[in-house]
């Protein structure tokens, strides 16, 4: 899909993740950095550097841009937040071209970005929604990843998002903050059964979702790139350590039976999440009735499609296993696109 066999970069720039694409001759590879910006913002340009050279990119290759980095507590403002990571882009790739993906589906350059933050702002959902709308005209894509969850409408080969912005799509239900990993568990569940009966949570951030999902065989330790809430490695045994310490008990306390049915609860209130916001959008247009499922929470859609009515299609058919960072290969794929149409 690239221009004359070129290769062009997708960026997800995250405040947790940071997601590349490089899309040569209709093939797509991805990469990914574990990164959380407000830690250490100074080495947003060398991780940038990495993930390029990670993909094998080589100079004058067009960069394709989403970023959803702006959202973090390092920056004051979104436009803050815009302008650091296009600094960042700017200082890793000197001279480079940029492009720059908006909400309502345009490439811009940087110094209308600057100008246009709220338009550029999380603006990566809407680059997967444009690239499932040319395969899926009429379908509800839902996209889990590590922290949030995006249901977006496409209708007759074309985006139909009601909100533009994060506060606009979480009033929409658009936008659910919930993913397959970073979550914590006491943002899904107030009580969880213990052999006695139902018990309260504590709020201390013991336990995330990706312990339950971890604990439950549903994503893998290496799924799990975020920083444990206990600093103790990602790996089953440990997990059940943290679902333990959500009801303040430890392993000598709850046997394997009890952690099965803390994971399960957060499971499940997970999908029922997932479930209400799929209905909020479908009730919009109730016609559709197929959801198209990516991301590392892929399952997870595909289990709240089903329970809302829904047929499934998974991404991972068009991206393979890109569709786990969907909008660094769909705003590549999308950039690559137009500049082959200017070209004919």
């Amino acid at each position: 899909m690239a221009r004359d066999g070129g290769a062009v970069l997708g960026w997800d720039v995250g405040g947790v993740n940071t997601k590349a694409a490089r899309v040569s001759d209709s093939v797509v590879s991805v990469v990914t950095a574990p990164y959380e910006l407000q830690r250490a913002p100074a080495a947003l340009v060398p991780t940038l550097r990495r993930l390029a050279d990670d993909l094998g990119a080589v100079g004058g290759e067009p960069h394709a841009v989403t970023m959803t980095a702006e959202l973090s507590q390092l920056f004051r403002t979104k436009r803050e937040g815009v302008g650091f990571v296009l600094d960042a882009l700017e200082t890793a790739f000197p001279g480079g071209i940029l492009r720059v993906y908006t909400v309502d589906g345009a490439f811009i350059a940087p110094h209308e970005a600057r100008e246009r933050p709220l338009d550029v702002a999380a603006s990566n959902w809407a680059a997967t929604a444009a690239l499932v709308a040319q395969v899926e005209p009429d379908a509800i894509l839902i996209d889990i990843g590590t922290t949030t969850t995006d249901i977006i409408p496409v209708v007759s080969g074309r985006v139909a998002a009601t909100g533009r912005t994060d506060p606009a799509r979480l009033l929409s239900g658009e936008l659910v903050y919930t993913g397959a990993l970073r979550t914590p568990a006491e943002a899904l569940v107030r009580e969880v059964p213990l052999p006695g009966g139902p018990a309260g949570v504590s709020a201390e951030g013991f336990a995330l979702s990706g312990d339950a999902l971890l604990w439950l065989g549903r994503l893998q330790p290496a799924d799990y790139t975020a920083v444990t809430p206990d600093g103790r490695p990602a790996l089953r045994e440990f997990a059940g350590e943290r679902l333990a310490r959500l009801v303040c008990a430890d392993r000598e306390m709850l046997d394997s039976e009890a952690i099965d049915g803390i994971a399960l609860a957060i499971a499940e209130a997970q999908i029922a999440q997932v479930v209400r916001g799929v209905e909020r959008v479908h009730d919009r247009h109730p016609a559709l009735r197929r959801a198209v499922v990516a991301g590392l929470g892929d399952f997870i859609a595909a289990e709240a499609a089903r329970r809302a009515g829904l047929a499934t299609v998974a991404l991972s058919g068009l991206l393979g296993s890109a569709a786990r960072a969907a909008p660094a290969a769909a705003v590549a794929l999308l950039l690559a696109e137009e500049m082959a149409s200017r070209t004919r």
